[in-house]
């Protein structure tokens, strides 16, 4: 039966920035489907693991900053040592500084590539030999953004990190393959999370997003779940280094 093939019961998904909005949304609806999670973030994660547990799955939960590439090793095998490997990876942990171009500065700049492009790198690097040693395949799903595919305006590092993480998907599929690792990634619409708190605070510049938006709303977490979980899953073995915007219809209008 094709629903089967959106199960994801038996595997472990690591997500990070686990700890409230999009990550909270992913990893719940990963538990839905049957996996167990592996929570990392640098905030607290106990909400997202009591939602997790409630719906009896298996929780490990790590207190890690990513702006710190030591910690990555540590991660993985805590991961490994906990739940007994990694079958899926999100890579939703992010940040987002906003400044004009002409006053961006080098922190704001360092900062965002460091999390939101090398992390990610480094992060699916670690992941993807414990998948190859596992010899079982996986998946990798990084998250993307609008900015992946535009310009954007004060958020230049942000623009870069994005339109980095849709090359560097596209790389990793090129290159796991082989391995049986899937690696695709979701770009988000605009989302009603903390990252768009600020945009979402000003009437103004509310006003002209929403009225982009064909769906005529922001986005919430629950809507990446569906997708999240296609890619996760069996569903998607012949979809490798694909971008899919979910975004209300932002990209067409």
């Amino acid at each position: 039966m094709i629903l089967n093939q959106f199960t994801l019961d038996g595997k472990v998904a690591l997500v990070t920035g686990a700890g409230r909005g999009l990550g909270q949304g992913a990893s719940v609806g990963f538990a839905e489907a049957g996996a167990d999670v592996a929570l990392v973030d640098v905030v607290s994660t106990d909400e997202t693991a009591a939602r997790v547990r409630g719906l009896g799955r298996r929780v490990c939960q790590i207190h890690a900053d990513l702006l710190d590439r030591s910690a990555i090793p540590a991660v993985v095998q805590r991961v490994v040592s906990e739940l007994g490997g990694i079958e899926i990876l999100l890579n939703n942990a992010g940040i987002i500084r906003r400044a004009p171009f002409l006053e961006f500065s080098e922190k704001d700049w360092d900062d965002v590539i460091q999390l939101n492009e090398s992390a990610v790198f480094f992060l699916s690097q670690a992941v993807a030999r414990q998948m190859v040693a596992q010899g079982r395949g996986g998946r990798i799903i990084n998250i993307a953004s609008m900015l992946s595919f535009q310009g954007g305006i004060r958020v230049p590092s942000y623009t870069a990190s994005k339109s980095a993480v849709m090359g560097l998907t596209r790389l990793m599929a090129n290159e796991l393959a082989p391995y049986h690792i899937n690696v695709n990634a979701v770009a988000p619409g605009y989302m009603a999370t903390d990252n768009t708190a600020p945009l979402r605070s000003d009437p103004g510049r509310s006003a002209e997003i929403l009225a982009r938006i064909p769906a005529g709303r922001w986005g919430s977490p629950e809507d990446l779940q569906g997708a999240l979980v296609f890619l996760a899953s069996a569903a998607s073995d012949y979809v490798t280094g694909y971008t899919l915007a979910v975004d209300g219809g932002w990209l067409c209008r």
